[in-house]
C-alpha cells in the first residue's frame, strides 16, 4: 500500500471538515471563523469521537504560514498614509478606548488572582476588537455607510498598529527572559527606526519596479512577486530581530501604496483564506473542553467586562472627540468583541513561555461568546440612544450639542504656531530618522564587510565615503530644505520675540547633521576630538554648499512622492467629511442603475433620498457640482453628501458591486468647509437662492447652523443672519470666494 505523508492526511481532514462546518456556519448565518474553530477542536486531542490529526507540529507550521498571509493582507488593507490621514477624532477615541481597555483587562487579571504578566497579556488581548466579525456584521446589517462604521474602521487601523507594537514588545521580554538582550525601550526605538526605513526605502523601489514591469504582470508572475516579497520582508524582519508577522505586515503596508494594490489583494485573497482557516482550525485544536469548564466563572466575567467596557470606553471616546452622542453609541457598541489578535498574541505568550495555557483557553471561550453577541449588541445601539437621550437632562443635550458642534468647527483651526512646529517637527524627525538608520546599517553591517575586503585604511576611507553618501541628501535636506516658508515669514514680521524661537529652530536644524557627521567620522576614523571635529565641519560644508547633492535630494523627493501617491493617482480615491448627520461619500454609478442616461432635474435625486450630488468623475473628467441638465453616465463616479440612512438608501439604487480599475483621478478635489457670516458679509440677509453661490462660484451650500443650535438644510429660501455657521461644497479657491463675500 502507498505511504501518505501525514500531511496530506491531516489538511485532507482539516480542509474537508472546514469546508462542511462553514457551509453549515453559513446556513447558521454565524461567522466562518468560528466554524473553523470548532473543526480544530473536532479534530484536536480533546474529542475523541472524530478523527484526529496525527502530527500536530506540521499543522502548526502551516498555521504560522496562516498568520503571516492574515498579517500581510491585514498590511495590504491598512496603509501608513491612510494612518496619517485619520484625524484627530480617531486619535482621540483610540487613546481612550485601547488603553482603557488595556488597564481593565489588567485590574480583572489582578482581580482574578492572575499574576502580572497573565494580567498584561489579558489587557493587551481584551483591547483588540475583531476586524472580521465586524465587517461581516456591518455588512449583514447595512451599515457600511454609517459615518459610525468610518471611525470604527479607522479605530481598527489603530488597533492593529497598536497589536503589532505589542506582538515586539512581549516578543522582546521573552527574548530577556532568556539572554540578556536591550531593554524593551531600545527595542521599541528600533522598531521605529526600522519600519521608517523599510516604507520609505520600499516606497521608493517598489512602486517604480511595478511601473515598469507593468506589461509583464499576468496575475501569475504578480502572485509570485508579491508572496515573494512578503516571504523575503519575514525572512529580514526575523533576521532582524523582529517577528515574521511584523515582516509580512510591514510589506502588505508598502504594497498597499502601489497602483497594483488590489490586484495583490484579490490574487492573494485564496492564499490567506486557505492559510488563515487553518491557523483558526489550530487554535481550536489547542480548546480543552475541561479548562473550559473550569474557568466558567472567570469567561463568564470577562465576557461582562468586554462588552460593558467597550461599549462605555467607545462611546467615552467618541464623545471626548466630539462626535454625536447617538454616532458615539454606535462607536462603541460595534467594538464590544474580541477576535484574531487576541489568538495570535495569546499563541505568542504560550509560544515565548510567559502566560499560563489557560489564559489561551479563557481568551478563545470570550471571543466565540462576544463574537455571537456582536450583531445583537450593534442592533442595539440605536434603540439604547433613543431610550437614553430623551430621558438627559435638556442642560446635558445642550452642552452635548455646543461640544459636538464646537469640536466640528475646530478641527480645521489650527494656532499658526502649531501647524509650523508641527510641519517643522514631522520633518525632522522623519530625516533624523533616516540618517539614524543609514547610520546604524553602516556600522553593523557596511564597515565589516567593507574592512574583510579593503583591509586598513582605504577600507575605513571608502566606508567613510559610501556612508556619507547615502547621507548626504538627507544632510542637507535637514539643515536648508524650505519648510513652511509662508508662516515662517508671518511669524517672524508678526512679533519679534517670535523671532528667538524661529533663530532656535533653524539653530538646531544646521547643528543636527553636523553632529550625524561628527559620529560617523568618530566611529571609522581614530582621530582625536579636535581633528574629527575640523574634518566635519569641512564635509558638512561641502554638502551644504554643494548644488549637485541639492538636486539629487529633489530628485529622490519628488520620486518618493510620486510613488506613495501613484495609487490614488490611478484608482481615485474615498474620503468622507463628517458633518453631524451629513457626510460626503463617493459611489460609483452602475451601468444597470435605473439612473443611468438620465439628466439629474428629471432624476429627481434630493427630491426622493435627500442627498445632493456636489461632484461627477468621468474618465478624466471631473465635474464639480455638477448643473440640473447634467446626464449620468454608466461607471461615473459621484460625491454624494446626505445622512447615513440617505446613502444607505440612495446606493442601492445607484452603486456598482465591482470596482472600476485603471480609473485616473485628474482635475481639483470638492471641499466641505464652514465658515461664519459677520456683520459685513455681502450675504447677511439674502436667501440661499438670492446668494447665487452656486451658479456664480460653483458651490453649493449644504446647511446653515444657527446661533440657537439649530440646523437648516435643503431651504433654498432660509435667509442667512448674523452668526450663522454656513457649510459649503466645492473647489477650495471657490470657496474662499464664496468666504470673501
Amino acid at each position: 500500500m502507498p505511504h501518505l505523508e501525514p500531511l496530506i492526511y491531516d489538511l485532507a481532514l482539516i480542509l474537508v471538515s472546514a469546508g462542511i462546518i462553514t457551509i453549515i456556519f453559513k446556513f447558521l448565518k454565524q461567522p466562518v471563523v468560528l466554524g473553523y474553530i470548532v473543526v480544530g477542536f473536532l479534530a484536536g486531542p480533546y474529542f475523541s469521537l472524530f478523527p484526529s490529526v496525527s502530527d500536530e507540529h506540521n499543522i502548526q507550521v502551516w498555521a504560522e504560514i496562516g498568520i503571516i498571509f492574515l498579517l500581510f493582507s491585514l498590511g495590504l488593507e491598512f496603509s501608513f498614509k491612510k494612518l496619517l490621514r485619520l484625524g484627530s477624532t480617531i486619535a482621540v477615541t483610540s487613546i481612550i478606548f485601547i488603553p482603557g481597555m488595556m488597564v481593565l483587562g489588567f485590574c480583572a487579571g489582578h482581580l482574578l488572582g492572575w499574576g502580572n504578566m497573565n494580567s498584561i497579556f489579558l489587557g493587551g488581548m481584551i483591547a483588540m476588537s475583531s476586524t472580521t466579525i465586524i465587517i461581516k456584521a456591518v455588512t449583514d446589517l447595512g451599515m457600511r455607510k454609517q459615518k459610525s462604521t468610518e471611525l470604527v474602521f479607522g479605530i481598527l487601523i489603530v488597533e492593529d498598529l497598536v497589536a503589532i507594537v505589542l506582538m515586539v514588545i512581549f516578543s522582546s521580554v521573552g527574548m530577556q527572559s532568556h539572554t540578556e538582550n536591550s531593554p524593551a525601550l531600545m527595542v521599541i526605538l528600533k522598531l521605529v527606526l526600522f519600519l521608517v526605513m523599510w516604507f520609505l526605502t520600499g516606497i521608493y523601489i517598489l512602486p517604480t519596479f511595478f511601473k515598469k514591469t507593468r506589461q509583464f504582470l499576468n496575475s501569475e508572475t504578480l502572485l509570485v512577486i508579491a508572496i515573494g516579497l512578503c516571504l523575503g520582508m519575514v525572512v529580514l524582519a526575523v533576521y532582524s530581530g523582529f517577528s515574521s508577522a511584523l515582516g509580512a505586515f510591514v510589506m502588505g503596508s508598502i504594497l498597499a501604496e502601489t497602483v497594483q494594490a488590489e490586484r495583490i489583494e484579490k490574487i492573494s485573497k485564496p492564499l490567506k483564506d486557505l492559510f488563515g482557516a487553518v491557523f483558526f482550525v489550530s487554535v481550536g485544536m489547542m480548546v480543552n473542553p475541561e479548562m473550559i469548564v473550569k474557568y466558567a466563572f472567570p469567561i463568564a466575567v470577562l465576557s461582562i467586562i468586554v462588552i460593558i467596557g467597550k461599549i462605555s470606553f467607545g462611546t467615552m471616546g467618541a464623545l471626548t472627540a466630539g462626535q454625536p452622542l447617538k454616532t458615539s453609541m454606535q462607536v462603541g457598541f460595534s467594538l464590544a468583541q474580541i477576535g484574531e489578535f487576541s489568538f495570535i498574541i495569546s499563541t505568542l505568550g504560550i509560544s515565548l513561555g510567559l502566560i499560563d495555557k489557560f489564559l489561551y483557553q479563557v481568551i478563545v471561550a470570550v471571543s466565540v461568546i462576544t463574537t455571537f453577541t456582536t450583531p445583537y449588541t450593534m442592533k442595539l445601539a440605536e434603540p439604547a440612544y433613543n431610550k437614553l437621550y430623551p430621558k438627559l437632562p435638556d442642560k446635558w443635550k445642550i452642552a452635548l450639542y455646543r461640544y459636538t458642534s464646537e469640536s466640528e468647527r475646530n478641527t480645521k483651526k489650527k494656532n499658526l504656531w502649531s501647524k509650523y512646529l508641527s510641519r517643522i517637527s514631522r520633518y525632522i524627525i522623519l530625516y533624523v530618522l533616516i540618517l539614524s538608520g543609514i547610520l546604524y546599517l553602516s556600522f553593523q553591517h557596511l564597515i565589516g564587510f567593507i574592512a574583510d575586503k579593503v583591509p586598513d585604511i582605504w577600507g575605513s576611507i571608502l566606508s567613510a565615503l559610501i556612508t556619507l553618501l547615502l547621507m548626504a541628501s538627507f544632510l542637507r535636506a535637514l539643515a536648508v530644505k524650505a519648510l513652511d516658508t509662508k508662516s515662517f515669514k508671518i511669524l517672524w514680521y508678526e512679533n519679534k520675540n517670535n523671532r528667538i524661537i524661529l533663530v532656535f529652530i533653524v539653530t538646531i536644524r544646521l547643528m543636527l547633521p553636523l553632529v550625524f557627521v561628527y559620529i560617523a567620522i568618530e566611529h571609522i576614523f581614530a582621530f582625536n576630538h579636535f581633528i574629527t571635529i575640523l574634518y566635519s565641519i569641512l564635509i558638512y560644508g561641502i554638502i551644504l554648499f554643494s548644488g549637485r547633492i541639492n538636486l539629487q535630494f529633489m530628485q529622490i523627493e519628488k520620486k518618493f512622492w510620486d510613488n506613495l501617491n501613484s495609487r490614488s493617482q490611478f484608482t481615485g480615491y474615498k474620503r468622507n467629511d463628517l458633518l453631524h448627520n451629513l457626510h460626503l461619500v463617493y459611489f460609483t454609478v452602475s451601468p444597470n442603475s435605473i439612473y443611468v442616461g438620465r439628466k439629474l432635474i428629471d432624476a429627481h435625486i434630493r427630491q426622493r433620498f435627500g442627498v445632493n450630488i456636489v461632484s461627477i468623475m468621468r474618465g478624466n473628467e471631473y465635474i464639480n457640482i455638477p448643473g440640473a441638465v447634467e446626464v449620468i453616465y454608466p461607471h461615473d463616479k459621484i460625491g454624494v453628501i446626505g445622512t447615513d440612512e440617505q446613502l444607505e438608501d440612495f446606493s442601492k439604487y445607484i452603486e456598482s458591486q465591482e470596482d472600476i480599475p485603471g480609473y485616473n483621478q485628474s482635475g481639483k478635489e470638492v471641499k466641505l468647509e464652514h465658515f461664519t457670516i459677520k456683520k459685513h458679509s455681502g450675504l447677511l440677509g439674502k436667501t440661499i437662492r438670492e446668494s447665487d453661490v452656486r451658479e456664480k462660484l460653483n458651490c453649493l451650500i449644504i446647511g446653515i447652523e444657527r446661533e440657537d443650535g439649530s440646523f437648516v438644510t435643503n431651504n433654498a429660501n432660509a435667509v442667512f443672519q448674523e452668526d450663522d455657521v454656513i457649510w459649503v461644497v466645492g473647489e477650495k479657491e471657490n470657496i474662499q470666494s464664496v468666504k470673501k463675500l
